[in-house]
């Protein structure tokens, strides 16, 4: 079959996240188009508008001592200023570090001392975790940060000597986190040992449009813009280092991939600390000059209503988003005939799904996307128009300027076409390293001598098709759970059930999930004499570890399946999973 695409071709830009924004927000015939737009609340950014908001904020940043590359988190859900502080850090150089909104206190304990922030920029909480108690939990001593920048003076008049002898009375974890300085409340209100956004905008009229123009100039495209904290292939989350060239170019193939114009209007329900939000969102409109229409926390009528009233020409989702969308009573009330495209990705995609996706909300030109954060995320994607068996049953074709091979597992050595080996990867979009983990990074990224090339190793099983050269996924070498578009790593859930003393020994694996593709269950072999239940188990994981990361399913058995050389064979786990299911009268969903 002929490749109607084959001769397609797109330019690769060389541009900053703040390059791209100005060269839209300068445009005469451009900088009054809508750039993000909130229905619910009825709040509109031109780019523009926008920009200047984020120039407000970046100017603050640099006020408050913020340098290139340092280190920002964000810990928010899809709000308004999520945004605003993402351009901003990025126009100063300094790097963005996107924090899950489910994580709880082990989770952000880690990843301040592993990110190394100078900063955190965070929301009151999301979905009953109040993010204020836990990172005061985590480091007391928040509360008394310095109040204005360039300072001596403290909270509560605590001196720098007594704000010492604090930390090391009270607060035995500030030798985890040294570095990080500010605490920035997304909202309005001002809290102890924070900023609040009003006043880094206050700060930053002490700040010149020079200064910020003299930061800018400073950052290249090339320069790590992003990191975002994934399993990846082994071990527990690891920072993923994305660059300005490697989100904002996968993000303008990706819209190319569903024909993009300035004109089109994306509902975006994923959250935006996901690549499939920032990179596969956010980055394909900018780079368009389109117009985003932003949902805060993913809700079916919502997402029904802002179509409707904003005209949506495409939305995004995981398969269980369009399934919740499809589903919902007041569904046929809405007017979804605006919508033409868009992206189901994040796990595997039903056809039946994509058959009902298309025929019930017109979206005929949805797509696929296939990728992994460590490529910025996207490898591969289905075009617009490709037939409907292509869209379900592949993850498409390479995209322009990176090369996709399937190679045997271990190995540079590609295998023939319409053989499995593992989807590997080189290119503009890999990413530039694990943050502060050259080990880790080593043994996903490997070198090329003959083709001199870096390769990055996705620990995906795939084929490519001879004729066609799309591929398909075909399995994981690696042993990592999708559980409705979220990665989760075993290893992290059994080492944090090993704390529990009943505990003897535990693997956690993947249990199949009509739903959600993939559930938790968790295999336990108790402590002699000792005796537990699965809700006792789970108990122990609430407000430790990320919700979706709690074992939704309990077995307790005397041994693990092992293979001749003592080895747990995770895969029989996993087979075993739904008749273990059956037996303890568990209900699969």
């Amino acid at each position: 079959m002929e490749d109607k695409h084959k001769n397609d071709h797109i330019e690769f830009y060389e541009r900053t996240l703040g390059g791209w924004l100005e060269h839209w927000a300068e445009d005469p015939n451009h900088k009054n188009k809508d750039f993000m737009v909130y229905p619910d609340r009825n709040l509109r950014y031109t780019y523009e508008s926008f920009n200047n908001r984020v120039n407000q904020i970046a100017k603050g940043l640099l006020k408050l001592g913020i340098k290139q590359f340092d280190r920002i988190g964000i810990w928010a859900s899809n709000v308004p200023d999520w945004l605003t502080f993402q351009f901003a850090a990025a126009k100063i150089g300094a790097v963005t570090v996107t924090i899950n909104t489910a994580y709880q206190k082990k989770e952000i304990e880690y990843i301040l001392k592993d990110a190394q922030l100078k900063a955190i920029c965070l929301i009151d909480g999301w979905k009953g975790n109040n993010y204020f108690d836990i990172l005061y939990s985590v480091a007391p001593r928040l509360k008394y940060l310095r109040q204005s920048p360039n300072s001596d003076s403290f909270g509560l008049g605590m001196s720098e000597k007594e704000l010492y002898n604090y930390d090391m009375l009270f607060d035995p974890n500030r030798a985890k986190f040294p570095i990080l300085e500010f605490v920035i409340n997304m909202g309005a209100e001002k809290r102890a040992g924070m900023y609040c956004t009003s006043e880094i905008i206050l700060l930053g009229r002490g700040v010149s449009d020079e200064e910020l123009k003299e930061a800018e100039r400073k950052v290249s495209p090339y320069h790590v813009v992003n990191i975002q904290y994934t399993s990846g292939t082994t071990g527990f989350p690891k920072g993923v280092m994305l660059t300005h060239v490697g989100i904002t170019n996968n993000g303008y193939s990706i819209g190319h991939r569903q024909h993009f114009s300035e004109k089109e209007r994306l509902c975006l329900p994923p959250p935006l600390f996901h690549c499939f939000g920032i990179v596969l969102g956010v980055m394909a409109i900018l780079t368009h000059g389109a117009t985003l229409i932003m949902i805060e926390n993913f809700d079916p009528e919502l997402v029904l209503f802002s179509i409707q009233a904003e005209r949506a020409t495409a939305l995004y989702g995981v398969p269980t988003m369009f399934i919740a969308i499809m589903s919902h009573p007041k569904f046929k009330e809405y007017d979804l005939k605006s919508l033409h495209t868009g992206i189901m990705a994040g796990s595997l995609c039903p056809i039946e799904t994509m058959k009902e996706v298309m025929e019930k909300m017109y979206m005929k030109d949805i797509t696929i996307v296939y990728g992994l954060t460590e490529a910025s995320p996207g490898m591969t994607q289905s075009w617009y128009d490709d037939d409907i068996n292509t869209k379900a049953e592949t993850v498409g074709r390479v995209f322009p300027y990176m090369s996709v091979k399937v190679m045997k597992p271990g190995t540079n050595i590609e295998v023939p076409d319409g053989e499995q080996g593992e989807m590997c990867v080189s290119g503009y979009n890999v990413m530039a390293g694990y943050f502060t983990n050259t080990k880790a990074t080593n043994e996903v990224v490997t070198y090329d001598e003959v083709e001199d090339k870096w390769w990055l190793h996705s620990g995906d099983l795939g084929v490519k098709d001879p004729k066609t050269g799309n591929f398909r996924i075909t399995g994981r070498i690696k042993d990592m759970i999708i559980r409705g578009g979220e990665n989760i790593y075993p290893r992290e859930i059994e080492e944090f059930l090993y704390t529990m003393p009943e505990i003897k020994d535990v693997q956690v694996v993947g249990v199949p999930s009509p739903k959600y593709g993939e559930q938790v269950g968790a295999y336990i072999i108790l402590r002699e004499g000792c005796t537990l239940n699965m809700q006792q188990v789970r108990d122990y994981c609430i407000g430790e570890i990320a919700r979706y990361k709690i074992p939704k399913y309990v077995f307790f058995v005397k041994e693990f399946p092992l293979n001749a050389a003592g080895k747990i064979l995770k895969y029989k786990l996993k087979e075993m999973s739904t008749m273990m299911c059956e037996q303890y009268g568990y209900e699969i969903f």
